[in-house]
């Protein structure tokens, strides 16, 4: 089993280098969203919405515990925004050419989805300008 793909995703967390996260995805990706109803697909949208969290998420943002599988991953994180503390786990899957084809965030307590909402669309307002 390699973890080189959850390695190159701390890459990106670590750096928040766009480029990286665009080598990661692969073209038919699924973003599942706390706070979207429907999930999104495909590439360019799951790179808008991950490059945006990578950019709310402050030096406080941290894993605490990885749990690794052979295609899929469960990384839970903490981080402080505004005071709020945030919990949450991101589910990642990937292909046999270690693309990540479906990525899913759960976040709690509800302060936290309000706010991380809240932050999400100041920022993609900012990057849609």
């Amino acid at each position: 089993m390699s973890n080189e793909i959850i390695t190159t995703w701390h890459q990106f967390t670590n750096t928040k280098d766009p480029a990286i996260l665009t080598k990661l995805l692969a073209e038919g990706v699924t973003f599942h969203s706390p706070v979207m109803h429907k999930p999104q697909q495909g590439k360019a949208i799951t790179s808008m919405y991950l490059n945006a969290a990578a950019h709310i998420f402050n030096p406080s943002f941290t894993y605490v515990r990885e749990v690794i599988g052979e295609r899929d991953a469960a990384l839970e994180f903490t981080v402080e925004i505004d005071g709020v503390q945030i919990n949450g786990v991101g589910l990642i899957s990937w292909n046999a050419d270690d693309e990540i084809t479906d990525f899913k965030v759960m976040l709690r307590p509800l302060k936290a989805i309000n706010l991380v909402h809240q932050k999400m669309v100041e920022m993609l307002q900012a990057i849609a300008k």
